[in-house]
């Protein structure tokens, strides 16, 4: 048997490095590949279908308080709500809450309520709902006026976030939060339901 030459044993191309020939190896590969695919739209994916969600429920979450505040607010417009043996702040309050159904858990600790009467409409449109960075619970307001008064109605809902990356550009109660300050109003002049005087702008 005849042994290789030093010359031939040199000409022989060299091997190729372990990492390469691991990184060709893999390149050329085809099993588990969907797998792969997946889990690199899964993660985009997934914060879309979760963004798509949050935002469906803040709409929600609009709708059910807006009903809410203005199934309520008919109590003081007809007078039902003054004149009644319960005519609080906290009482309003449970009146909102009994009506935001499958809102109503957080109800106790997420909903604030500003009721305030005007001299004419004019000052009532140059009130502006307090900005989430701003808002300041004990800065709210009740009062429900009398016969013929022009009322202002307003809830706010903290709602908190649950989308990651979305939330970040959703929330408006300050950076990190992670909670977003939904409000909603009603306006109307009091109904005449007894002989009281109005008694014009409060708080």
């Amino acid at each position: 048997m005849s042994l290789a030459s030093p010359s031939s044993r040199a000409a022989r191309p060299a091997r190729p490095a372990p990492a390469r020939g691991f990184l060709r190896r893999f390149w050329r590969a085809r099993t588990g590949s969907t797998a792969v695919e997946f889990s690199l739209i899964s993660i985009p994916f997934m914060i879309l279908m979760f963004g798509v969600i949050e935002l469906t429920m803040l709409f929600l979450t609009y709708a059910t308080l807006e009903s809410a505040t203005e199934g309520a607010a008919r109590q003081i417009r007809t007078g039902e709500f003054q004149t009644g043996n319960s005519h609080s702040k906290a009482d309003f309050k449970t009146l909102v809450c009994n009506r935001l159904s499958w809102m109503a858990a957080d109800c106790a600790s997420s909903l604030y309520i500003d009721v305030r009467t005007f001299s004419n409409f004019a000052s009532l449109a140059a009130n502006s709902p307090s900005p989430g960075t701003a808002f300041d619970p004990n800065a709210t307001c009740f009062t429900t006026g009398a016969p013929t008064d022009i009322v202002l109605v307003r809830t706010y809902f903290k709602w908190k976030l649950f989308t990651p990356l979305i939330d970040s550009a959703l929330q408006n109660m300050g950076s990190g939060s992670g909670l977003r300050l939904i409000s909603t109003a009603t306006a109307f002049r009091n109904e005449p339901y007894n002989e009281d005087p109005p008694v014009g702008a409060g708080c």
